[in-house]
């Protein structure tokens, strides 16, 4: 009872929370299907030419692909395609959810962005991705970054 409790709570905080208009610049529901190669990772064949791509909440890096029940599957199938800007190999861990957003996609009507943080050997300071499942959009890699 006590869990069902807290989930009506939190569902109402987060509807509550959420702005009937989305902030986010950068979605395209007429982008192609995301598309899995041999590794398992996203093939992606376009690198980006604006800094605030993925690195800015307003353009995060939308990975929707097929639902969105398969949130942490989707994000490493992206984040392990990459490597750091001289192809190092590159460690990521989940800082936070942040930003909710509206969206069809979502049974609350609400979308979150999870926030990564990217490391690699040799680096000053640790790099921030914004990354939404609920949206689709061009999959790109990120200013600074390589692909594997």
């Amino acid at each position: 009872m006590k869990k069902l409790a807290l989930f009506i709570i939190l569902l109402l905080t987060a509807s509550s929370c959420v702005s009937t208009k989305s902030t986010l610049k950068n979605v395209d529901d007429y982008a192609p299907d995301l598309v899995l190669n041999k590794n398992n990772t996203f093939v992606i064949t376009e690198f980006a030419k604006d800094k605030k791509y993925g690195y800015d909440p307003d353009y995060p890096i939308n990975l929707f692909f097929q639902n969105t029940n398969n949130e942490t599957l989707n994000e490493s199938r992206f984040l392990n395609a990459l490597a750091g800007p001289s192809g190092e190999k590159i460690t990521y861990a989940k800082l936070e959810t942040c930003c909710p957003f509206p969206s069809k996609r979502s049974n609350m009507g609400a979308g979150f962005l999870n926030v990564y943080e990217l490391k690699w050997e040799g680096q000053k300071k640790p790099v921030k991705l914004y990354l939404n499942i609920y949206e689709k959009g061009i999959l790109m890699v990120p200013m600074g970054l390589r692909l594997k």
